[in-house]
């Protein structure tokens, strides 16, 4: 008979997994939490870093929202990450995701207008979905890719 002690608890975001038994010998009780903030930092690091992506770049209301997050860090004294441009929803666990916790990401970018569109959202999906995944461990089940501007000539910035 296993104690409380002897369970495993993964949680994503605010969400919570079910507990599993870890056995007698296994690991004790502890709890594994991966934020929005978290995974939208990624996010952005992974799609500015794809050729072509001149910025990710927020929209209006993801504008406001950096804007709040940023203030609350800063009186915290704590230096935040850029995660302006990015949305993060995570999906409950269930039985289309094998019992685990899937994210859905949508990447809004300013792309110059030397590469096809079509082809510099696909390599930007193609490069967050595999930054989320390597850096968090959590299956992503579709990055979002908002073109909002091309730049036809990146040496006037």
């Amino acid at each position: 008979m296993s104690t409380g002690r002897d369970h495993v608890k993964d949680t994503v975001d605010r969400g919570t997994s079910e507990v599993r038994d870890a056995g007698a010998d296994r690991a004790p009780l502890f709890e594994c939490v991966v934020r929005a903030s978290v995974v939208a930092a990624v996010a952005v690091h992974a799609a500015a870093a794809v050729p072509g992506v001149v910025r990710v770049e927020p929209g209006l209301v993801g504008l406001v929202a950096s804007v709040v997050r940023t203030a609350r860090q800063r009186i915290k004294g704590l230096d935040p990450a850029p995660t302006e441009g990015v949305r993060v929803e995570f999906e409950p666990a269930g039985s289309g995701n094998n019992g685990g916790h899937t994210v859905r990401v949508e990447v809004d970018v300013v792309i110059s207008g030397q590469d096809q569109a079509a082809a510099m959202g696909h390599a930007v999906q193609c490069a967050v979905a595999g930054a989320v995944n390597g850096a968090t461990g959590l299956t992503v089940s579709e990055v979002g890719v908002s073109i909002i501007d091309i730049l036809w000539d990146t040496d006037r910035r």
